[in-house]
């Protein structure tokens, strides 16, 4: 299956802990983001994060499997739950998946919040222009819809150290 990942982090070698999702992903990314700089969400006293989204598509991954992933990915990098919205070294949120709704509390799809997030919402239109938030429309105009301050907030700061697949 299709997934949007976003990946973030905060702590520590910031660009290498998000290269190393896309490093592990290997043949199933089909594209991947600049990296952008924001400041913290949620908890706003830390340091600014490191963003970018990634697409991936395996068809041997469902929804539950891209989750399991991303928590090992964050387990690897040794993320500590202590503080919601806290520092840590590696965040991989599973954006959605081939359009599946969820509602269980372990695996909310769409992710909750991605519409209110310009970190997330302005790496994913620029590896797809024409995405779709699940049961909120186009991304393109949930980010138009947020306030200018919001989307200056998200900084380009390189293209990711890797090459797209074609």
């Amino acid at each position: 299956m299709r997934a949007v990942l976003s990946l973030g982090s905060n702590l520590g070698d910031r660009l290498a802990y998000l290269k190393s999702v896309i490093d592990f992903f290997g043949p199933a990314v089909v594209a991947v983001s600049s990296v952008y700089e924001t400041k913290p969400w949620g908890v706003e006293d830390q340091p600014d994060f490191l963003n970018a989204v990634c697409i991936v598509d395996d068809p041997e991954r469902d929804e539950w499997s891209w989750l399991r992933a991303g928590q090992e990915l964050e387990r690897r990098a040794g993320r500590v739950r202590e503080l919601r919205w806290g520092p840590r070294t590696l965040d991989v949120d599973v954006v959605t998946v081939d359009g599946v709704r969820s509602d269980d509390p372990e695996l909310l799809l769409p992710h909750p919040g991605t519409r209110e997030r310009a970190s997330v919402l302005i790496p994913w239109l620029e590896i797809d222009p024409a995405a779709v938030l699940p049961g909120h429309g186009p991304v393109r105009d949930l980010l138009a819809a947020r306030p200018d301050s919001d989307r200056q907030s998200v900084r380009l700061l390189q293209p990711f150290p890797r090459q797209q697949r074609p």
